[in-house]
């Protein structure tokens, strides 16, 4: 697979790192292959964690990471044709059938895939319900699943707060240890990454330098004494949105109709 756009574009976003001051830790990259496929599952709390996500690759001799992203980012006039260049895999949320044999097809060829089992960002700042299609997708192709966890991106672009792009921020990837799931059992195979995730999130965000991370931070956890919403609540805030979103795409079909009509 020829990529033309994907070195360069990994070189500006580390050199906006340098620019911005920030301390990326990377650990656990031994667990990524030198070569072979494997779906590389992470947490969501932000915009862009993929950006920095697909970081976690690159110490495994430079390899590239094909994210799976909703298919609205593929129709962006400016972004559809980046995210197409970088071979990312577009996902129909009302038919992901399509979406899920590109992904055994890459992983088969031997890629590196990416997905958020999440499927949208944590509000809670803590790792939501899983869907089973990493597992599902993992055994299908025959590869491993790979646990990551971002922690530090949702201070830069996440639901519900003002972009902040102020110098010196911390980032810290961790990669965890490869599992090999059958499918036998997606229910609790998924069960069984969701803990292993949940075990790596809480030991970043505890060790996490606490000047950047003070009691009563709106992005850390609740249950770590910040001021992100609980998970319960958070749930709220997603049911709410999606009702608004919902009302929204109504509201614009039955104008059109209404153009239509006239």
């Amino acid at each position: 697979m020829r990529d033309i756009t994907y070195p360069p574009v990994i070189l500006t976003c580390k050199a906006l790192f340098r620019i911005l001051g920030q301390k990326i830790t990377i650990t656990g990259h031994e667990n990524i292959p030198r070569e072979g496929g494997a779906l590389m599952a992470y947490n969501h709390i932000g915009y862009i964690d993929f950006v920095y996500g697909g970081l976690a690759a690159q110490p495994a001799g430079k390899r590239l990471v094909r994210f799976m992203a909703k298919k609205e980012v593929f129709d962006h006039p400016v972004g559809g044709p980046i995210m197409r260049s970088l071979h990312h895999v577009p996902v129909d949320r009302g038919s992901g059938i399509e979406s899920f044999h590109h992904a055994v097809d890459l992983l088969k060829q031997g890629e590196l895939v990416g997905i958020f089992p999440e499927a949208t960002i944590s509000r809670a700042m803590e790792l939501k319900e899983f869907k089973n299609g990493a597992v599902r997708i993992a055994a299908t192709a025959g590869v491993p699943v790979i646990p990551v966890v971002v922690w530090g991106t949702q201070r830069m672009m996440t639901k519900d707060h003002p972009n902040d792009f102020k110098r010196g921020k911390t980032i810290h990837i961790r990669v965890g240890a490869p599992m090999q799931f059958t499918g036998e059992d997606p229910a609790g195979e998924t069960a069984q990454l969701h803990a292993a995730m949940t075990e790596m999130l809480d030991e970043v965000i505890a060790g996490y330098p606490a000047e950047e991370q003070p009691p009563g931070s709106w992005w850390l956890p609740a249950r770590f004494g910040g001021g992100a919403p609980t998970l319960e609540e958070a749930a709220r805030l997603d049911e709410e949105e999606k009702r608004e979103r919902a009302r929204r795409k109504a509201a614009k079909a039955a104008e059109k109709r209404a153009k239509k009509q006239k």
